[in-house]
């Protein structure tokens, strides 16, 4: 068959969404190593050469019902390089399985604010959104 190109196996990047100067990266299901590692790297180039300066990243895990020791570790990774870029990063939509698995793991996350959801984690970086209420932006556990 010419012509045919055959997937790539197993899922694609993570996209990374700019809201003005916040970059927004959802991820759904469970998120392998190298996918991880990938986002990592991805966010901080995405930080170090934009156009206007990046003030914050809003990862939103709703859709990740586990997170290992791994990808804690890389929660951290991506906050701390953010911070040193000037841009902070806060955790979006933490299940409450998912904060006691971290809890019961001993991992603490440096440097990552947490917020309910979306909405609430622009707000504490200063964005404004629809009629959520003003927070100051919290260490994560």
């Amino acid at each position: 068959m010419t012509g045919f190109v055959a997937p790539p196996s197993g899922p694609g990047p993570v996209p990374v969404l700019a809201l003005g100067d916040v970059l927004l990266v959802t991820l759904q299901g469970e998120l392998h190593d190298g996918a991880a590692e990938q986002l990592q790297h991805d966010i901080a180039q995405r930080i170090a050469s934009s156009a206007t300066p990046v003030n914050g990243v809003v990862i939103d895990i709703s859709g990740v019902e586990i997170v290992d020791s791994f990808l804690g570790r890389v929660l951290a990774e991506i906050a701390a390089s953010s911070l040193l870029l000037a841009a902070r990063t806060v955790l979006a939509g933490m299940r409450p399985a998912v904060a006691i698995t971290l809890v019961e793991m001993g991992l603490t996350l440096p440097g990552l604010g947490t917020a309910l959801n979306v909405d609430r984690a622009l707000s504490l970086l200063g964005r404004a959104t629809s009629a959520a209420p003003t927070a100051h932006l919290e260490e994560g556990a």
